[in-house]
C-alpha cells in the first residue's frame, strides 16, 4: 500500500544469495524493514519458483509446538490424516520449487533453526528466507545484517542546483509525511529539521514512519524538539552510544507519551490479542477499570489517528473493520500491561470472550449466519489458538479449554484445521477424565475428526466410552451422537445393514431432542447408506427430509452435503445431467465456504458422472485432480470411504477407454491443476486445457527464439542452462523467458511447460509450439 524507498543493494546481495543458498536470514533491529525487504526481493523472484513464494507470518504465534502446523496452514496444506505434522510438511516440499519466507523468527529461534535444517536437509529445490533479530545458527545458513536507511551525514554540502537532493531516509520521511499531510514537500527551510530527525531516529524506517505521522498535529521543527527531550531523558546517565533497539523504545515511548491516559490503557490492553481484533472484542475485553465501554470506539480511533492501531477491512466481511498492532508496538503495550499489573486480568478477559464466541458459533452453526459464523471463525483463529492456550496451560481451565475446542468442532471440519482440532480435543481428554457431559460431548466430537482421517480403531474406543457416559448421565442427546458416528465407523468397514441401524437410532434419537444438527447429519448419512445398499426410495426420502430440514432453518453446508448424497442416488438411477447439476449447486457452496472436504467429495462425484457420459478426457482430468486434493487432504473421500469402488470402477473404465498412455497424460494434466483450477474444470467453467486461456495461450504468437526457449523450459532447464545451451548470456534468457509469460499470461515456468505439452498433443508433429 505504500512505496518501496531504496534497498537496491540490499535487494541485489539477497538474490545473489538465494541463488547459492537455501537459506537465508535477514537479520537486524526490529522495526529495521525486515519484513518489507523480504517481501520486495520475494515479488522479485517469483517466477523463479514455479510452486509458488509462500509467507508465513510467526509473530502472533507464541506456542513454538505450533510451529509446524503454522507453516502447513501458511503453504495451504490441506492435510487431515493421523501422521505426524512435520511428516506431512516435508513430503508436501520434498520436490518443489518453492521459496518459503519465515517472518519473525526471533522468539522461536531454536525450533525455526531445527525446522528450517530439517527441511533443507529433506528437499531438493526448496529455498528460505527467514527474517528475525538473530540468526538462526545453521550450518548451511547465509545471513545478510539489514542496515538502517542511509542519513544524511551533518556537514552535508548542500546542492547547488534547484533540486533538492536527499538520502533513503530522508525520502522515506518525505513519502511518509506527504500521505497524512498532504502537499508537504522538502525544502531549503525545513531540510535541516528532516535530516537531524532521521539522523536522530537512526534512519529506522518504522521509526520514521512513525515520526512521519505526527506531522498531522506538529511542525517539523516541533516534532525534531520533542524528539530531543525525549532521547535525553532516555540516554541520561549513559555515556554510550544508544544501541538500535534502545532508540526504537525510545520512539515508542515518545509515542506513547503523545497518548492520552486512556489511550495508554488501551493500548496495554489491546497487546493480549493474537492476530487483530474487532470493537465488539475490544469493548468486550479492554473496557472497565478505568475504561467505560461507550469509550471504546473513540479510543480505537484515537490509537488508529497516532498509528498505534492499524485499520484493516475484512475481505471475508465487507461490513466489519478490524484493527492490528505492529507486533513492535503489541510487545511495547504487553511489557506496559505487565508494569500496571493487569496482565493476568486481560488474559482471563480474553479466553472468556473468546470461550464465549465459540459457544455462540457453536449455537449458530445450523441456520442463515452459518457461513458468517464460520468466517469469523477463520478470522479469529490466531485468537482462538491464543485463548485454547492459556486455558489448557492453566489446570483449573483445562476442562473449560476442552469443552471450547469441542464447541469449535464445525471450525476444524471446514477449514484447514481439522489435525489441529483433534489435537486439542486429544489433549484436554488426556487431561480432563471428570465421567461428565463436557467429556462425553469431546469424545463424540473427537471421533467424528477421527473417522475423517480414517483412524477408525481410535473413534470406536472413543464412541464407546461417550455411550457409557451418555447412559450414566441419561443424556439423549450423546447417545443421538454416538449412534450417528458408529454408523459412520460401520459404513467405513463396510458394514451396511448395522450401519443403516445405527443412522435410524440416530434419526429417532435427534427428532426426540429436537436437534437440527444431528438430524440433518444422520439424515445425509442415512440417504448416502441406503443409496449404497441399492434402495433408491429411501435414499432419496431421506435425502429430501434433510432438506426440508435445513430449508426450514435457511441453512447451507448441511443441504449442501445433502445435494451431494442426492447427487450419488441420481446418478445411479441413470439421470447424470440432474445428478451433475446437483453436484455443481453443492460444490458452489464448498467453494464459498473454503470447504475442500465437501468439494473433494463433489469432484468425486462429478467424475464417475463424466465416465458415465463418455466425457473420458474430463474424467480423467477430474481423477488427477482428486490426487492432489485427497494426498493435500490427507482424508481421501472425507470420511466417506465407503464411495471408494465407485471411485475405482471409475478409474478403471476411464483408463479401459483412453488406453494407458492417454489416460497417464490426462490424469497428469489433472494432476498439475491449483485446487481453484480443479473446482473450475468441475464447474466447467473454463479450465486450463479447456477454456478461452487456453486458447488464448495455443494461439499466442511466439517468436522462432522464444519457441525454441519454451521448448528448453519445459525439458526443466534454468535460465543459465538455456544460456549455456543457445549460448546467449543468462540475462538475455531471462528477459525471452519473461516475454513468453507475459505473451501467454502465464506466472510459472510450469505453466509454460504445461502448454507446450498440450501444443504438441494438439499439433502435428512438423509443427511445434507458436508456428
Amino acid at each position: 500500500m505504500t512505496s518501496f524507498v531504496g534497498r537496491r543493494r540490499e535487494v541485489i546481495e539477497i538474490k545473489h544469495l538465494l541463488s547459492g543458498a537455501r537459506l537465508v536470514t535477514l537479520t537486524g533491529v526490529g522495526g529495521v524493514g525486515k519484513t518489507r525487504l523480504a517481501l520486495r526481493v520475494a515479488a522479485e523472484v517469483r517466477r523463479a519458483f514455479p510452486d509458488g513464494v509462500w509467507l508465513v507470518e510467526l509473530a502472533a504465534l507464541e506456542n513454538p509446538e505450533l510451529l509446524v502446523q503454522l507453516m502447513s496452514e501458511a503453504l495451504e496444506i490441506r492435510d487431515h490424516s493421523s501422521r505426524p505434522p512435520m511428516e506431512v510438511l516435508t513430503d508436501h516440499l520434498r520436490h518443489k520449487q518453492a521459496l518459503v519466507i519465515l517472518d519473525n523468527c526471533e522468539h522461536l529461534l531454536h525450533d525455526c533453526a531445527l525446522v528450517s535444517e530439517m527441511l533443507v536437509r529433506s528437499t531438493t529445490d526448496l529455498r528460505i528466507l527467514a527474517t528475525s533479530r538473530q540468526a538462526l545458527g545453521v550450518a548451511s545458513e547465509q545471513t545478510l545484517a539489514v542496515p538502517t536507511l542511509p542519513v544524511p551525514n551533518s556537514d552535508a554540502s548542500r546542492p547547488s542546483s534547484g533540486s533538492v537532493a536527499h538520502s533513503d531516509a530522508v525520502q522515506l520521511f518525505v513519502e511518509r509525511a506527504g500521505a497524512v499531510l498532504p502537499g508537504f514537500a522538502l525544502t531549503e527551510a525545513n531540510r535541516d529539521a528532516v535530516e537531524r530527525i532521521c539522523r536522530r531516529l537512526d534512519g529506522i524506517p518504522l521509526g520514521i514512519e512513525l515520526a512521519a505521522v505526527r506531522l498531522r498535529a506538529l511542525s517539523v521543527e516541533q516534532l525534531l524538539a520533542r524528539l530531543d527531550d525525549r532521547f535525553r531523558l532516555l540516554t541520561a546517565g549513559s555515556p554510550a552510544a544508544l544501541p538500535r533497539q534502545q532508540t526504537l523504545r525510545a520512539l515508542i515511548d515518545w509515542s506513547y507519551g503523545l497518548c492520552t491516559e486512556q489511550e495508554r490503557l488501551m493500548w496495554a490492553r489491546v497487546s493480549v490479542f493474537a492476530d487483530g481484533l474487532d470493537l465488539d472484542a475490544a469493548e468486550a475485553v479492554c473496557s472497565g477499570d478505568g475504561v467505560p465501554r461507550e469509550e471504546v470506539v473513540d479510543l480505537v480511533i484515537g490509537l488508529i489517528d497516532k498509528s498505534v492501531l492499524i485499520r484493516e477491512d475484512s475481505p471475508s466481511s465487507p461490513s466489519s473493520v478490524r484493527y492490528r498492532l505492529l507486533e513492535t508496538i503489541r510487545q511495547y503495550g504487553r511489557e506496559r500491561l505487565r508494569e500496571l499489573g493487569q496482565e493476568a486480568a486481560l488474559l482471563q478477559r480474553h479466553r472468556t470472550y473468546y470461550r464465549k464466541l465459540a459457544a455462540q458459533a457453536h449455537a449458530q452453526r445450523f441456520g442463515s449466519s452459518q457461513v458468517a459464523w464460520f468466517g469469523r471463525l477463520q478470522l479469529e483463529h490466531a485468537n482462538l489458538r491464543a485463548a485454547l492456550e492459556h486455558c489448557f496451560a492453566d489446570p483449573g481451565e483445562v476442562a473449560a479449554g476442552l469443552g471450547m475446542a469441542t464447541d469449535l468442532l464445525y471450525h476444524w471440519i471446514t477449514s484447514y484445521y481439522l489435525g489441529e482440532g483433534r489435537r486439542w480435543l486429544d489433549q484436554g481428554l488426556g487431561v480432563v477424565a471428570e465421567p461428565d457431559e463436557v467429556r462425553a460431548r469431546a469424545l463424540w466430537a473427537d471421533s467424528w475428526l477421527a473417522i475423517i482421517q480414517a483412524d477408525i480403531a481410535s473413534a470406536e474406543v472413543m464412541l464407546e466410552e461417550a455411550r457409557v457416559l451418555g447412559e450414566r448421565l441419561g443424556q439423549e442427546s450423546v447417545l443421538a451422537y454416538v449412534a450417528l458416528y458408529s454408523g459412520m465407523a460401520a459404513m467405513h468397514r463396510g458394514e451396511v445393514e448395522p450401519a443403516i441401524v445405527f443412522y435410524e437410532e440416530a434419526v429417532a434419537r435427534h427428532r426426540g431432542t429436537g436437534d437440527p444438527v444431528g438430524l440433518a447429519l444422520s439424515l445425509i448419512r442415512l440417504s448416502l447408506a441406503h443409496s449404497f445398499r441399492g434402495d433408491s426410495a429411501r435414499a432419496i426420502s431421506a435425502g429430501e427430509e434433510c432438506l426440508a430440514v435445513c430449508d426450514a432453518h435457511g441453512e447451507g453446508w448441511h443441504r449442501a452435503y445433502t445435494m451431494m448424497a442426492l447427487g450419488v442416488e441420481v446418478w445411479r438411477q441413470g439421470d447424470t445431467r440432474r445428478a451433475a447439476e446437483l453436484e455443481k449447486e453443492s460444490l458452489r457452496f464448498n467453494r464459498s465456504l473454503d470447504d475442500p472436504l465437501g468439494g473433494g467429495v463433489n469432484l468425486e462425484v462429478l467424475a464417475w458422472i463424466a465416465a458415465t457420459e463418455k466425457q473420458y478426457q474430463r474424467a480423467a482430468r477430474l481423477l488427477g485432480a482428486l490426487e492432489t486434493v485427497w494426498q493435500a487432504t490427507g482424508a481421501s473421500l472425507s470420511g466417506f470411504g465407503h464411495l471408494a469402488h465407485y471411485h475405482d470402477e471409475c478409474e478403471a473404465c476411464t483408463r479401459q477407454a483412453l488406453g494407458e498412455t492417454s489416460f497417464t497424460m490426462a490424469v497428469r494434466q489433472g494432476t498439475r491443476l491449483s485446487y481453484d483450477e480443479a473446482l473450475s474444470l468441475a464447474l466447467e467453467e473454463g479450465a486450463p486445457g479447456e477454456g478461452p486461456t487456453a486458447g488464448k495461450a495455443r494461439s499466442a504468437p511466439l517468436t522462432r527464439r522464444e519457441t525454441e526457449i519454451a521448448q528448453l523450459v519445459a525439458q526443466g532447464m534454468s535460465n543459465k542452462e538455456i544460456a549455456a545451451a543457445l549460448v546467449i548470456s543468462q540475462r538475455t534468457a531471462e528477459g525471452h523467458v519473461e516475454h513468453i509469460l507475459n505473451k501467454l499470461g502465464f506466472n510459472s515456468r510450469t505453466q509454460i511447460a504445461a502448454w507446450v505439452s498440450e501444443s504438441h498433443r494438439n499439433a502435428d508433429n512438423d509443427h511445434p509450439p507458436g508456428t
